[in-house]
């Protein structure tokens, strides 16, 4: 049975997806003004947005394909209890968040389609962000400047990674940065909150009483197939980098944060070769690595036995964000 594929609005065959996304990247590569976007030395304008002067070299900003909003953000998410999920196997990959005292399973399958929800944990407003190329899983407090942010899907790219954009001022936002590149709020930054990117059968463990959201997200979307098959197994990338790293492969799994504008990088491969649980010291602050060889995880925890905000991600993405990054070498005990 051939399933299908998403390509905006449109579907695939996800045998061909793939190929298809690589003639589309290397169609989408092309100079902005073969592309239709109105350009000059400073400025551009491209899915409806007027971008001047960003935060970001401009001539590395892509279209990704779909309009602005072509990916659907998730505004009105609806949750349902763990007994009741039907999508999730125990090996299936979610995004974790547990905050005032509400735990919720974002499952990666329903990421994919709408790469942004629009939440809220108890009063605490929550955005939850997953760019699928670079497997990124991220999450924020959308407050900025005493306001409420509401965010969509530009359709733009840089570094491979999502260009959020907030309804509000139409500035927008580096996922991975977590920053305003361009408009109103350029130059503004927002708060990340921590989030696990594991497995069901781990996150359920812990959290018993999670919530999970629904399929029921308004939108038709066949969320059994994943709509990039077999991009994480190659070593393509669909859109320039501005910073190639080739110490591991393109698509290695790794866990970085930032701390006090320092950043580290521990890739699975590293740690999978230690015993699982790693005692490490960055930029002054005792850190424990939790690392999971069978669900291809990790998350950080710190001294308080708290969760650190940190970044899941393929290595090529930390690098081109975080060049000057420590890498973390496992070496054996003598």
């Amino acid at each position: 049975m051939i399933g299908l594929v998403a390509i905006g609005q449109r579907y695939l065959p996800v045998g061909i997806s793939l190929v298809v996304l690589f003639i589309l990247a290397a169609l989408l590569a092309l100079p902005f003004s073969a592309r239709g976007a109105t350009t000059d030395r400073d400025s551009l304008v491209m899915n409806g947005f007027v971008i001047e002067k960003p935060l970001i070299p401009i001539n590395e900003i892509y279209g990704g394909g779909p309009d602005r909003d072509g990916i659907p953000s998730i505004d009105n998410p609806k949750f349902i209890p763990a007994g009741d999920d039907r999508l999730l196997m125990p090996d299936d990959k979610l995004i974790g968040i547990s905050l005032n005292d509400v735990a919720k399973a974002f499952p990666i399958a329903i990421l994919n389609y709408h790469e942004l929800v629009n939440d809220d944990f108890d009063g605490q407003p929550v955005t939850v962000s997953y760019c699928p190329l670079c497997g990124t899983g991220m999450a924020f407090d959308p407050r900025v400047q005493g306001k409420n942010l509401n965010f969509g899907v530009s359709g733009l790219l840089y570094n491979n990674d999502l260009l959020m954009y907030d309804r509000n001022t139409k500035s927008l936002w580096s996922q991975i940065e977590g920053r305003a590149v361009n408009g109103p709020l350029k130059g503004e930054s927002l708060k990340q909150i921590p989030v696990e990117h594991t497995t069901w059968r781990v996150w359920r463990q812990r959290y018993p009483d999670t919530l999970v959201l629904s399929v029921e997200t308004g939108f038709r979307r066949h969320y059994g197939a994943n709509p990039y098959p077999y991009y994480e197994d190659s070593s393509q990338l669909l859109f320039p980098l501005s910073n190639y790293d080739r110490r591991y492969s393109a698509k290695t799994r790794v866990i970085g944060l930032e701390i006090d504008g320092k950043a580290k990088v521990y890739p699975f491969e590293e740690l999978a070769k230690g015993m699982g649980s790693l005692a490490d010291n960055f930029n002054g602050h005792a850190l424990t690595i939790e690392y999971s060889k069978a669900d291809n995880s990790a998350r950080i925890i710190n001294q308080q036995g708290e969760l650190v905000s940190a970044v899941t991600a393929y290595w090529f993405a930390w690098m081109a964000f975080y060049p000057d990054s420590e890498v973390y070498k496992f070496e054996a005990q003598k």
